[in-house]
């Protein structure tokens, strides 16, 4: 199941700490969809160095980023 969170409205660094801590509670097999006003670079790096994947889509002030453990399968059912 995904999870989301909307983080677009907040200031800095709340995002980042708004999506780490939701990481933290993240059910194991679900995923999170995070949808946030800019491209959050400073998060990817964490993800990478934490073992999460993620795919991003989206435009300019509406982007969303599906995040999941790397060991996850990435089947598209869920």
């Amino acid at each position: 199941m995904d999870q989301r969170l909307d983080v677009s409205d907040l200031p800095a660094p709340e995002p980042l700490e708004r999506a780490l801590d939701a990481l933290a509670a993240l059910p194991a097999g679900d995923r999170l969809l995070l949808r946030h006003r800019r491209q959050p670079y400073p998060l990817y790096d964490l993800l990478g160095r934490m073992g999460y994947r993620w795919e991003v889509t989206g435009t300019e002030g509406d982007w969303r980023i599906l995040i999941e453990p790397a060991d996850a399968d990435p089947s598209p059912a869920r």
